[in-house]
């Protein structure tokens, strides 16, 4: 290491996997992985966290050599994936998940489900007419009877309806079932329920702490709604350009897109390229390209 070289002001950078570390190719440029690898030099460690649970996300670890830990999820498993084991899970009380599913569907009427089963194998068990976009990367038991639904231990559930878009879907959960689950959008026409209180940014922080880590020492960086709470708890928030409005006004920075190295081109800024002086950019609250 060269002595003169200035280090990255943060010794934990927190990423997404889709749209933020992964290209559209499902594959991480080589500039992002040069930055990564620098910082990683320079004193930093890399940790992904995604909403995928960890039977879906530990196959994209291992063709990428990862093998730090991983907050997999929304925030309820982390998982080693050196040593290819799940250290922690949180699962949703089915009791309760019952009770709030009975009160979306007193507003919304019918919803359609899936579980997603807890354990590092877990399976997704969706009921008649759920859609899913998984792309094959995880098992899924499709047209499952409501019993299969509920019979086993779960980490959260995918909820669909036929005309509402994943908006109002939230909007119905959070005013009917408040206090009763978490919800987060996953995608258009389709949010999840989560135990209360779990996220992105309480996985994080349980895994940071795990490491001698906090918020103060972090740098986030994601793009979807589901990753707002992270950056809000991180020292840095980056955005990804492909996000929505919500996640770019929570976030102290946004950056050029995942298939732009939009990563590396943050890293490289606290890392001394293009910022010669080596002053680190962007006290939060002031993005980094303000006057």
């Amino acid at each position: 290491m060269n002595p003169s070289a200035p280090s990255l002001p943060f010794s934990l950078i927190a990423t997404d996997l889709d749209g933020t570390l992964l290209r559209s190719d499902r594959t991480v440029g080589e500039r992002t992985r040069a930055a990564l690898s620098l910082a990683a030099a320079r004193g930093a460690r890399h940790m992904v966290v995604t909403g995928r649970s960890v039977a879906w996300t530990r196959h994209v670890l291992d063709d990428l050599g990862y093998t730090g830990l991983a907050v997999c999820g929304q925030g309820g498993q982390v998982y080693d994936a050196g040593a290819h084991r799940q250290l922690t899970s949180v699962t949703l009380d089915r009791r309760v998940a019952r009770q709030a599913v009975a009160r979306i569907e007193s507003v919304t009427g019918p919803l359609t489900l899936a579980a997603d089963r807890d354990g590092v194998d877990g399976v997704v068990v969706a009921s008649p007419g759920y859609l899913h976009d998984l792309a094959g990367e995880t098992p899924i038991v499709t047209d499952a009877d409501a019993d299969e639904l509920w019979a086993a231990p779960v980490r959260k559930f995918y909820v669909q309806h036929p005309t509402l878009t994943e908006d109002e879907l939230a909007t119905v959960v959070e005013r009917f079932a408040k206090g009763l689950v978490s919800v987060v959008k996953a995608g258009p026409g389709e949010v999840e329920l989560l135990p209360v209180g779990l996220n992105k940014a309480t996985g994080l922080s349980f895994a940071a702490g795990r490491l001698g880590l906090g918020a103060a020492d972090t740098i986030a960086f994601g793009d979807m709604a589901n990753d707002i709470p992270m950056l809000d708890w991180a020292a840095y928030g980056v955005a990804m350009a492909g996000a929505p409005s919500e996640v770019k006004e929570a976030a102290d920075e946004v950056a050029p897109g995942n298939d732009e190295d939009g990563i590396a081109v943050v890293l490289e800024r606290f890392l001394g390229s293009g910022n010669p002086s080596g002053t680190p950019l962007g006290l939060r609250g002031c993005p980094a390209d303000s006057p």
